[in-house]
Formats: C-alpha cells, sequence, structure tokens
C-alpha cells in the first residue's frame, strides 16, 4: 500500500483521486491546503482525517510515503524539493517546473534523496498514446507533426470581466503554453526528441501571459507544428504525417479515436476504448516504479521533462514571456 498526501483541493485533484481509487495499493491519507477549513471540507470527501496547512510539517511526517502535487505552476519545483528532501516520492503536475534551472534542482534532489520524481503528464502513459509509438512505422518517413490544444477557458470570462484569476496571472508560471501548448510538446519529445530549433508565437494578454501561440520546431527530417490556445476553441484533430499515411489525433491530450489513413485509401483503427478514468495510467506507472524500487519513469523521464522544459522555456524566451521563477 503506497500511502499518498494530496496538495491542491480544487477539480485536477478531485479527478487524481477518484482516477486512483481505481488502483488496489493506492491509500488517500493526508490532504494540504492553505486554510484548515477548506483541507477539512476537501478532506471529509474522501474519508481522510488528517489535514495540514504547513508543508514543511507534511514533508517531515510518517503520514504519507508520496504525494501529489497539484498547485499553481509557481509552487512546483519549491514544494517538490521539500518533500524530496524528506525522502518522499513525488509525483508532480505538469509542468513539472516554471523552468529547466528549477527542474534541475529537483533531479538531483530526487538522485540525492533515492526517492521517486515524475512529471505528471497523463498524454504519453495512455495506451492510446503507445498506440501510436507501435503503429508509427506504417506511415513511413515522417515529414510532419501537427498538434493542436486550444481550448477555451473556463476563468477567461472573469477576464473578459476585469478579474484576473490564477490562471492567467504571470506570477504562477501560468499562460497557454505552460498550461496547454505542454501537452502538444512532451508526446513530440517522447516520439522524437529534442528538435534542431524552436520558433515561437504568441498572442499576448494585457496581464503578461500567452493567452494563445504557435511553435514551429525543426528536426532533421520533418517539422513539428503546434498550435494551443486557451481564448478559443479548436475542434481540428492532431496529425502525424507520413509519405505513406497519417495517424489522425482526436485530441493530443487524451486520444481517444486513433486512426491510420493510408496514402492508398485505405484506414485502420489503431486506438481502444478506456475502461478507466485517463488519470489511471500515471498513477498506475508512479505506483509501479515506487514497488519495483525504481527512480525515475522510462516514459517521464529526466531527460524528456528536461527537454520539454527547455523548448518551453526557448519558446517564452521568443515571446517575451518571464515570470518570477526564471528570476531567483
Amino acid at each position: 500500500m503506497i500511502r499518498f498526501g494530496i496538495i491542491g483541493t480544487n477539480w485536477i485533484t478531485d479527478q487524481f483521486i477518484r482516477s486512483a481509487q481505481n488502483i488496489e495499493d493506492f491509500r488517500l491519507t493526508a490532504v494540504y491546503s492553505r486554510t484548515e477549513e477548506k483541507g477539512r471540507e476537501f478532506a471529509e470527501k474522501y474519508g481522510v482525517d488528517t489535514v495540514y496547512t504547513n508543508i514543511e510539517k507534511m514533508a517531515e511526517s510518517d503520514d504519507l510515503d508520496a504525494v501529489y502535487i497539484a498547485s499553481p505552476n509557481s509552487f512546483h519545483a519549491e514544494q517538490s524539493i521539500t518533500f524530496l528532501r524528506n525522502g518522499k516520492h513525488v509525483l508532480c503536475e505538469k509542468p513539472i517546473a516554471s523552468n529547466p534551472t528549477e527542474l534541475k534542482k529537483m533531479i538531483l534532489t530526487a538522485k540525492n534523496h533515492n526517492v521517486l520524481l515524475m512529471e505528471a503528464l497523463k498524454t504519453t502513459l495512455l495506451p492510446n498514446f503507445k498506440s501510436v509509438q507501435a503503429n508509427l512505422h506504417k506511415i513511413g518517413q515522417v515529414r510532419r507533426f501537427f498538434a493542436n490544444f486550444s481550448k477555451y477557458s473556463s476563468r477567461y470570462d472573469a477576464y473578459r470581466d476585469g478579474t484576473i484569476l490564477n490562471a492567467f496571472n504571470p506570477m504562477f508560471s501560468n499562460g497557454s503554453l505552460m498550461d496547454l501548448g505542454i501537452y502538444c510538446v512532451y508526446p513530440l519529445v517522447v516520439l522524437f526528441g529534442e528538435p534542431k530549433n524552436v520558433h515561437a508565437n504568441a498572442v499576448m494578454l494585457e496581464s503578461g501571459v500567452d493567452g494563445s501561440g504557435s511553435l514551429i520546431l525543426q528536426y532533421d527530417d520533418f517539422e513539428a507544428v503546434l498550435t494551443h490556445s486557451k481564448i478559443v476553441n479548436s475542434f481540428v484533430p492532431s496529425e502525424i504525417q507520413g509519405e505513406d499515411g497519417s495517424i489522425i489525433i482526436d485530441e493530443i491530450s487524451t486520444p481517444e479515436n486513433v486512426e491510420i489513413r493510408y496514402r492508398n485509401g485505405k484506414s485502420e483503427k489503431i486506438g481502444q476504448t478506456y475502461t478507466v478514468p485517463s488519470m489511471y495510467y500515471e498513477i498506475e506507472e508512479f505506483i509501479n516504479l515506487i514497488k519495483s524500487g525504481k527512480m525515475e519513469s522510462e516514459v517521464n523521464s529526466f531527460e524528456n521533462s528536461l527537454i520539454t522544459a527547455r523548448i518551453l522555456a526557448e519558446a517564452r524566451k521568443q515571446i517575451g514571456l518571464t515570470y518570477p521563477a526564471d528570476l531567483d
């Protein structure tokens, strides 16, 4: 049994817990919130008695073996390092850090204390992403990777009315690229590694973050074109284009309908229907790694997270987006 603590009491932590409850070796034992009242209210939903309002005390406690961190992006590194130093395994929401410098410190701390650190990027651990990997050879030489994740944020309504919530506040290392664009970048990195160069554009908001944008990444034999947005919706699927066919992916963050359309007109369904929530697979990966004594995922590896962080940092540099975390 792996005893988990939770940082954050928002919708994503609800999804995490509901997904994890499908795993026999998961047990929720502690909840952190900035206020006792909110933490207690959240904990009671899941029958948990232990609530913390102090990160250090939670990290030092014997109530948990691992922690899932779903706080604002700017807190990820500091909170992760606190738990890692206290011998706790850390599953940290994407983006795992504000920049590569923070991530390097997190990785070093994990290695020094012999504990597991993994970025909670669900896409690359889903069965349908693995199906894309297994069938990639069927489309021949890849010439273009196109990924699109554009989803109108529910918090943008408040922004348009003059209220800047965390999702559009650069203090919290937020914006479209970090929150949604990463779902396009990370799968690309897992499939094809680090690009030769990056070119980024963005629509900047008055609050100081990007509302939407695009990236063009160059590889030796093909290019990747990525689009992302938190201020408009898009219904265009993602696609890996090869000389012999294309793999069509309905939703890059959570692929459900995946098929190959061959140049000769034939098509082949390569996806499967999920019988558990989509976050199940990242939690399963994390728990299996702990049980097997491994300190790093082979899929959401340190290297893949570092490459992704470097791409995001270079893109932000080009669009002029600097976070307070970059200045530390």
